[in-house]
């Protein structure tokens, strides 16, 4: 028996992406010193307020079945947090819960986009968003953004994309691995671009909390005139330093999110009762847990700014947000891709990196680092690169 069509398309998706991650760990496991720069673990102690609150849960006996839309509690937690700021008024009604960001994109790509559809997503990107396109049956098409403007949108190269066959463009913002932020000029552009032209428009807004500077979060879903066509995704993943306890959300226009309810029904029930009384604590707290991670990754992205941007032609796009840092590599004297990079610093310097490859052509030439280990392994790793390329 054969399996599906969708199926078929995403066996060759996913693994290759996170092969420099899987050596790395073997080689730990091994018992190799292994400095690992590769995924966004926060190194953060998860927000204090989740843990008596899921105790609470428990004790309470909240283990039982929720609903197609999520328990009441987290819902109108959800709605106090995007009134205070966004401003503009959201209901329980603006959101659906699930287990994360990565099940809510899904179920936005097959609630919102037919087989046979082409999804716009800008290179790079995030690593599973090539699946998670595949996995409605659509096809992903790239546009790239700039990176010698900061990875920003480059309008005429979107537009050139475009054809009768785009449903939807998903925006990840603030952006991994780029680290770079929408600014109000792209986003109303953006969204109508999206009016216009009849498109959907999905933001991956996971990263929202780690905007260095106070900065606040430009985004389409900020305006009512983007509604039904606009709408976005989060969790407590790295907001509360929380990624494994899955706790994430859909926010949009209540009639579209109120069509999605079926859906999330026949994946699942929104997320466990006593997993959402913690996250409905957590939403309320002040954010101390954020605002200790904003500053580390701050500072680290400035370490690696200053140890590596203009060293042996080494080039850093020093983020505005998130958890990463992007250095490019194409001008070092080594002659080697972001791949061939990454491979003989892991090989040779016991340092693993995210290879650019993994997350687009565009960063071809350009490994990422995580910011998300204490700052002298950080330094140590940097140091590690620029002898690699001396």
């Amino acid at each position: 028996m054969d399996v599906s069509e969708v199926t078929r398309n995403l066996s060759s998706l996913g693994g290759a992406k996170w092969d420099m991650h899987v050596r790395a760990r073997a080689l730990a496991a091994a018992g190799h010193p292994i400095i690992e720069l590769t995924i966004g673990e926060p190194d953060e102690p998860m927000a204090p307020a989740l843990l008596p609150a899921m105790a609470q849960a428990l004790q309470a006996g909240r283990v039982g079945y929720s609903n197609g839309r999520g328990e009441a509690a987290l819902l109108d937690a959800l709605a106090a947090r995007y009134t205070a700021r966004r401003g503009r008024v959201f209901s329980a009604d603006n959101f659906l819960a699930f287990p994360g960001t990565q099940t809510a994109l899904y179920a936005l790509m097959r609630g919102l986009v037919n087989p046979g559809d082409e999804v716009v997503v800008f290179d790079p990107c995030y690593a599973t968003y090539e699946g998670v396109v595949a996995g409605a049956g659509a096809t992903m098409v790239s546009a790239p953004l700039n990176p010698d403007t900061g990875f920003s949108i480059d309008f005429d190269a979107l537009e050139a994309v475009l054809t009768p066959r785009t449903r939807a463009i998903l925006l990840n913002n603030p952006h991994n691995p780029a680290g770079s932020l929408l600014d109000e000029g792209a986003c109303m552009r953006l969204g109508e671009l999206a009016v216009q032209r009849g498109l959907w428009l999905i933001c991956d807004e996971v990263y929202e909390d780690l905007i260095y500077d106070n900065r606040p979060l430009v985004s389409p879903l900020n305006h009512a005139a983007f509604d039904g066509h606009a709408l976005g995704c989060a969790s407590i993943s790295k907001s509360h330093a929380a990624p494994g306890l899955r706790s994430g959300w859909i926010v949009g226009a209540e009639e579209v999110v109120g069509q999605l309810v079926p859906l999330a029904e026949t994946m699942l029930f929104g997320n466990q009762p006593f997993i959402a009384d913690a996250t409905a604590a957590a939403l309320g707290d002040s954010g101390e847990t954020a605002a200790r991670m904003r500053e580390s990754l701050r500072r680290r992205a400035q370490l690696v700014t200053a140890a590596l941007d203009g060293v042996a032609g080494l080039r850093v796009a020093e983020p505005q947000a998130g958890m990463f840092a992007l250095v490019g590599v194409g001008g070092s004297d080594l002659g080697l891709d972001g791949h061939a990079f990454a491979s003989r610093l892991l090989e040779q310097a016991g340092v693993a990196v995210m290879p650019g490859t993994s997350f687009g052509a565009v960063t071809r030439d350009w490994i990422r680092l995580s910011l998300t280990v204490p700052d002298e392994v950080l330094q140590r790793a940097c140091d590690r690169i620029a002898a690699l390329c001396a």
